[in-house]
């Protein structure tokens, strides 16, 4: 299982203008990603302030990851990046040493 920071945005096309609107909608997202806190798929997640995108920490397979992420297409887009460990890291440098 690996672990992934994965930076997201929300497709601004795609906000509703009436602002009632926009709160239900994102709302609803609000209620998706703490279904996947709450599985444990995602870890931390936090969204940039006065922006419409953020990152999350998750954790699994790529398959559960890409799961996981595509329930939120069309409205939201992705870049997601593989996490090594301090460990990994230590392996690495280990290797190249010698």
């Amino acid at each position: 299982m690996g672990k992934y920071l994965v930076l997201w945005e929300i497709d601004r096309n795609r906000v509703p203008v009436d602002a009632k609107e926009r709160g239900t909608t994102w709302g609803f997202f609000m209620e998706m990603v703490k279904k996947d806190i709450q599985a444990g798929r995602t870890k931390d997640w936090g969204a940039f302030v006065g922006e419409t995108n953020g990152y999350a920490i998750d954790e699994g397979t790529e398959v559960e990851i890409g799961n996981t992420l595509m329930q939120y297409a069309p409205y939201v887009s992705f870049k997601v990046h593989p996490i090594a460990s301090v460990a990994q890291v230590g392996d690495i440098i280990k290797k190249m040493s010698g």
